[in-house]
């Protein structure tokens, strides 16, 4: 296995960002969307949980951050990645993170507004 990934898909919270006061108070939804590329050969031989990334810490990792208030979903994201790399150090190769807003406030409709950030090691 050349290349594997750990992927965590339409996470949902809500939560207080927005360059707006009134969004910060107020809260939205908001989705994201993980994948992370790790080794998983030993994993897929071993069937133990050590031999792998847990996805339950990878989860907690994106709850605390999406519980943290900030204006722009850049920095959110940006803040995941960094503590994800904190948390799995070498195990991680590369953290692709996209967050989306549901329903911005832009003056028409918009679905959802998204960033993705890329970090490789």
């Amino acid at each position: 296995m050349k290349t594997s990934y750990i992927l965590l898909e339409e996470m949902r919270f809500f939560a207080h960002h927005g360059v707006f006061e009134e969004e910060r108070q107020t809260g939205n939804y908001f989705t994201v969307d993980l994948k992370m590329k790790v080794s998983l050969a030993s994993a897929a031989e071993s069937d133990n949980l050590i031999d792998t990334l847990n996805y339950g810490i990878a989860y907690e990792i994106v709850k605390k951050e999406m519980a943290v208030p900030s204006k722009l979903l850049e920095h959110v994201a940006k803040r995941i990645i960094d503590a994800l790399f904190d948390e799995f150090g070498r195990q991680l190769s590369s953290v692709e993170i996209k967050l989306s807003k549901l329903n911005p406030p832009l003056g028409g409709q918009v679905a959802k507004a998204s960033v993705i950030l890329v970090q490789e090691r």
